[in-house]
Formats: C-alpha cells, sequence, structure tokens
C-alpha cells in the first residue's frame, strides 16, 4: 500500500466534505498573492494573512487570489466562506490526487488538473495539482507549491497590460491559466522523445539489462502522463460548450483552441505509448538474437570438433595390432587430416552462409 492510500484511509468514516490534507507536503510555508485589475488599473501584493483578501470579494475589478500551499486547512475554511465554496469543493482541493474535471456549481465553475515540468537534475516528470475557481469578478487558483511556477508569464502580462488580458473577464484569466499549463505538456512531451530516441540508440547499439529497466520506467511515466491529460480532453470540451454565463461566447474560441491542443498531447501520448512498448518488444527480441548468436557459435565448434573427436577416439585405443601405430608418418598425417576436415567444414559453413550471423554479431560488438 503506497503513502498516498494510507493517507487516504484517515477519512474512512467521516462525513462528505471533512477537510483533510491528503497528499504530500511540498511547501513548508503558504505564499498568497493578489492581483486585482481592470481595463485601467493594475495593483500586486503578497498577503500574509488569508482576511487580507476578503477586500477584494465585491470588487467590480478582476481579482486573481493564487495561493501555493495547500496543507494548512484552516486558510482553505476561511477563504471558502468568504467566497461561499461548497465544503466538497474544498475537500476536493485538498486531496491531491483528483481525477481532472470541472463542476458548474451556478455562481463560480470549479476546476482541477494537473500541472506537469520536466526536472532535468532528476531527468524525470514532476507533478502538482491545480485547483482554479472563477467567478463573475475573481478567479482562485490552488497550488501545491513546488519549484517553478507556469503563472509568472501571465503576471507579466497583466504588470506590463500586454495583448487583451486586462480588458477580458475572469474566464479569459482562467483561460490563460489553463492554456499555460496544457502548453507546458508539449515540453514535458519534448524531454520525453528525447529520452526515447536515447533509448531507441541503445536498443540498437548495445542493449543491457539496465535499459530494460529505463523501458519499463519510461512507460510508467507514460502512463501516469495518460492518466493525467486524457479526462482533461472532457473538461476543456465541457467548458467550451458550456451554457453558464460566467463564460462569455468570445472566450469558447479559445478554449476550443486548447481544446485541439489537448488532442495534439493525447495522440502524441498515445505514440510515444505504442513506440515504448515497441522497443520492449525489440529489446526483448535482440536478446534472443543475442542468445541465437550464442548458441551458433557453440554449435559450430561442436560441430567441427566432432569427427575430430571421432579420429582421436579411434587411435586412442589400446589395440596391439593397428597398422597406422608403427607407421613413422602416422601422427603428423593424422593431425594433417584433422586440420583438412575443420578448414573443410568451415568452408562448408561459409558456403551454405551459416557463419552471418556471427559475424554481424561481431561488427555490431
Amino acid at each position: 500500500m503506497n503513502g498516498l492510500t494510507k493517507k487516504r484511509s484517515k477519512k474512512a468514516g467521516l462525513p462528505p466534505g471533512s477537510l483533510i490534507h491528503i497528499g504530500d507536503k511540498k511547501s513548508d510555508v503558504v505564499k498568497i498573492t493578489i492581483i486585482d485589475y481592470d481595463a485601467n488599473g493594475f495593483q500586486e501584493k503578497e498577503v500574509s494573512t488569508i482576511e487580507e483578501c476578503f477586500i477584494f470579494r465585491d470588487n467590480p475589478s478582476v481579482t486573481w487570489i493564487n495561493v501555493e500551499g495547500i496543507h494548512q486547512v484552516e486558510i482553505l475554511e476561511k477563504l471558502g466562506s468568504c467566497f461561499g465554496l461548497h465544503p466538497l469543493i474544498q475537500e476536493d482541493i485538498l486531496n491531491t490526487d483528483q481525477r481532472p474535471k470541472t463542476e458548474d456549481y451556478g455562481s463560480y465553475l470549479y476546476i482541477v488538473l494537473k500541472m506537469l515540468g520536466y526536472n532535468n537534475k532528476k531527468n524525470g516528470m514532476t507533478t502538482e495539482q491545480v485547483s482554479l475557481i472563477f467567478g463573475r469578478n475573481f478567479v482562485i487558483s490552488f497550488q501545491e507549491g513546488i519549484e517553478g511556477d507556469l503563472f509568472d508569464p501571465i503576471r507579466e502580462r497583466l504588470r506590463t497590460d500586454k495583448g487583451r488580458i486586462r480588458k477580458m473577464g475572469p474566464d479569459y484569466l482562467a483561460y490563460s491559466l489553463l492554456d499555460s499549463i496544457i502548453d507546458n505538456y508539449f515540453l514535458v512531451l519534448e524531454k520525453l522523445g528525447e529520452k526515447i530516441e536515447l533509448l531507441e540508440d541503445e536498443l540498437v547499439a548495445n542493449p543491457v539489462q539496465k535499459t530494460l529497466h529505463s523501458i519499463h520506467a519510461m512507460k510508467r511515466e507514460l502512463i501516469f502522463l495518460r492518466k493525467s491529460v486524457w479526462p482533461l480532453r472532457e473538461v476543456i470540451s465541457g467548458l467550451s460548450k458550456s451554457e453558464s454565463s460566467l463564460i462569455v461566447d468570445s472566450t469558447k474560441i479559445y478554449l476550443r483552441d486548447i481544446y485541439d491542443h489537448t488532442i495534439q498531447v493525447i495522440d502524441t501520448i498515445e505514440t510515444f505509448r505504442d513506440m515504448a512498448t515497441g522497443m520492449l518488444d525489440i529489446y526483448l527480441s535482440s536478446t534472443s538474437n543475442r542468445l541465437n548468436a550464442v548458441m551458433k557459435v557453440l554449435t559450430v565448434i561442436a560441430t567441427i570438433f566432432m569427427p575430430l573427436t571421432f579420429i582421436t577416439g579411434i587411435y586412442g585405443m589400446n589395440f596391439k595390432y593397428m597398422p597406422e601405430r608403427e607407421w613413422e608418418w602416422g601422427y603428423p598425417v593424422v593431425l594433417l587430416v584433422m586440420i583438412t576436415i575443420a578448414a573443410a567444414m568451415l568452408v562448408f559453413f561459409r558456403k551454405k552462409k551459416w557463419l552471418q550471423g556471427m559475424m554481424y554479431q561481431k561488427n555490431i560488438k
């Protein structure tokens, strides 16, 4: 039983909406930032208490509250009480093993998905759950809090008033956050594609036991990636077709665009999965071919020595009356016959092309 399953067992028997953090604590402190903006103004600040966010609840401008670190339950409780968040929503935010989904609560929409990254030092993927809630004048985002933030380019666009983001509503801000997360999937896939190419080269050159372990690790990463991305197609499709008044028609056009990106990501993942499965078959075939080549070498050696062993067996018998026993040239003639037989068999094997596999394996090494 893994650690996440053990933490889930804490909720056994508790009523729905019980707030318990399930997952790893990825940040020691909780960082809360507020960005409030409209077409004519912009303000940004980092607050030390969640109560400082409450004054923005009824602002006519758009307010983006970003919370990094979700392990302090009391912060979520206070924020949920201020903005009227359903207890089940708060429960889902604290459970970091959620499947990507979207839910419409009338006055706000709730979206949960995975933010993926790639750690070059560890040569592997990183993941954290992101929850987005947006209403008529606010967007609240919850992150687990790990190094690196994909939302920094969006903050910069808000600061410099680039593009249309400050002229649009909270639905466009939510779209921008989703777009940033999904676009980063392509960077992760690019890194995985490079790993697959290296594995393929290793398979062709010299597959070893470590190669098999790498292939299995790759398959696990792709399974996790597929699990994280596949449900996202339904999420984006549901948002683009939603009849909620919180999403205007002009934003739905952009949502259809990231739906296409999601389909491209899923297609690439499926291609990589097929390649990983093919690499496993190639490894098994290569191992089998190497074993067959070894067996062929041993068979050729044994076949050459069979007639030589027969000759030495005959002249190793201790019968008294053997004509060649007293012959002066008997020993060198027998050796010459044995050498001739061995050479003739090698020539015969080469003409039959039975030695090609052995020479191919030698050239590969």
